[in-house]
């Protein structure tokens, strides 16, 4: 077999497909893609342009600035004049927020229990005197049983608190790895849901650790309120409304070589049940740019002729149609009813949070989603912090393990504290270590080592890790204490 060098449409066309994944990986519908791949073959072409550029070839000015933002370019509006120079429109300036203080009101319940504990000299945390009156807030209590109360919770919360100088890293540490070296490493589905698979047991515990911007199985969890959480017809109207409805989904797209067209026929039975009719179909293909103004609706069927008579225009056309999206959330592949407690919620294979919390009968008060960045980028940090929590108790929990939410929180606010979901390995938390010797024994030793002495750093050794490399004591636990003896004067030495 002879070597036949690569030709340029041979590389053109994998620069495309490269392209196109990069851009995709950037959360750019595949549509969109395939409008700049049409004129553009590089992300760096892409970032070049201004955002009349791009809504010349099709897009809106909103996708133009979306685009651009998220390949990784601030936003230039392109002014065609004698010298066709570009200039940087300014952002606009973020309005002051008025801040909004509110003093909370204590109850009776919460008041009586502060003045024991201050009588007392208990000195319990807010949340759990909040908790205790919850409970007592309706009984008719006297003054020894507020005394009993108080003093058995203090003996309790004093009895739970980390001693001084505990190495609480290395416990929490051995406290969620242990246990993680029992679960599978298998994948199972909702119990109750068909076919909507979300990753379980030890990959998913690293997901979460590792903070990966997409997770395996992006899956939404999507209580109903109102109409939509009693009624099946309208909770599967709301479905219809997140999940992603193509072309294919409700009609079959034939092609009419003899005539240089494409002939869709709609399955009006799949069309009720989501709520669709011709003519929005219709609509939603005109505003495809291949076809656009080529879309006409006759008797039950949708004629796309093509206005040009060559076959790579239909099939360009028939490419950009089959898989047009008609109706629905990008990202929401699939969305699924599921009754718990007498009422429904939806579960979704795939995730949009921002997008899910503006649709109507969503009880956006509790809607739920296994992307912790998703979270982040929507709720914000102490959001994210929460998911983490919470994915991570229930991914222990589903494994039957039973590990203390404390190891957990520690591992939680170690990867927000600085405002940003930080994975725990090198690209986060261990490879940001103040002490050159824990982050050379973690990876890549040598680098580490010789870009420390090219920049002078210093160890000042107060770790566990530097520590035992270096063989002396660790500044935690027993080794945190000096003790001195100081003999008597006549004593024998």
């Amino acid at each position: 077999m002879r070597w036949r060098p690569t030709s340029k449409e041979e590389v053109s066309d994998l620069a495309k497909k490269d392209t196109l994944k990069a851009l995709v990986s950037r959360d750019i519908s595949e549509e969109v893609a395939e409008l700049l791949l049409s004129k553009y073959n590089t992300l760096s072409t892409i970032s070049a342009a201004g955002i009349e550029e791009l809504v010349e070839i099709g897009l809106t000015e909103e996708e133009a600035e979306s685009v651009l933002q998220k390949i990784g370019k601030r936003t230039t509006r392109t002014i065609v004049g004698p010298a066709k120079t570009k200039k940087v429109v300014p952002e606009p300036k973020a309005e002051l927020v008025e801040e909004v203080f509110r003093e909370r009101k204590f109850t009776p319940a919460e008041n009586r229990l502060k003045d024991v504990a201050e009588r007392l000299g208990a000195s319990l945390p807010m949340k759990i005197i909040t908790d205790i009156a919850n409970v007592i807030e309706r009984a008719d209590l006297g003054d020894d049983i507020y005394e009993r109360l108080v003093t058995v919770a203090n003996r309790m919360y004093t009895s739970h608190l980390m001693d001084k100088n505990e190495s609480t890293g290395v416990m929490a540490a051995h406290s969620i790895g242990e246990p993680g070296t029992q679960m599978n490493m298998r994948t199972f589905h909702y119990a109750g849901v068909a076919n909507i698979n979300v990753t379980q047991g030890l990959p998913r515990l690293i997901e979460i650790v590792d903070a990966r911007r997409v997770p395996s199985t992006p899956s939404m969890e999507i209580p109903l309120i109102g109409i939509a959480a009693e009624d099946e017809s309208v909770a599967r109207h709301v479905a219809s409304e997140i999940e992603v409805t193509s072309l294919l989904d409700i009609a079959s797209v034939e092609t009419d070589i003899t005539n240089m067209r494409l002939v869709i026929t709609p399955n009006t039975r799949k069309m009720a049940q989501r709520g669709l009719n011709t003519e929005d179909v219709v609509e939603r293909l005109n505003k495809v740019k291949a076809v656009r103004g080529l879309v006409k609706s006759f008797d039950y069927q949708i004629i796309i002729t093509s206005d040009e008579p060559s076959y790579k225009k239909l099939q360009t056309m028939h490419d950009a149609v089959r898989n047009a999206k008609i109706k629905g959330i990008d990202g929401i592949a699939r969305a699924v009813l599921s009754k718990v407690g007498g009422s429904w919620k939806i579960i979704t294979e795939g995730s949009n949070l921002k997008e899910v919390l503006k649709i109507e009968g969503v009880n956006a008060n509790k809607v739920m989603t296994n992307s912790i960045l998703e979270v982040a980028e929507v709720l914000g940090i102490e959001a994210a912090r929460n998911s983490i929590i919470h994915e991570a108790m229930g991914t222990l929990g589903e494994a039957g393990l039973d590990v203390d939410i404390r190891h957990i929180m520690l591992v939680a606010d170690l990867m927000t504290n600085d405002g940003q979901v930080k994975a725990i390995g090198r690209h986060g938390v261990s490879g940001k270590k103040s002490s050159v010797l824990a982050r050379a024994a973690f990876e890549i030793t040598a680098a580490h080592l010789l870009h420390a002495a090219m920049v002078g750093e210093v160890d000042s050794l107060e770790g566990v890790t530097e520590n035992i490399i270096v063989g002396q004591p660790v500044t935690l636990g027993t080794g945190a204490v000096n003790l001195i003896y100081t003999p008597k004067k006549g004593e024998k030495q």
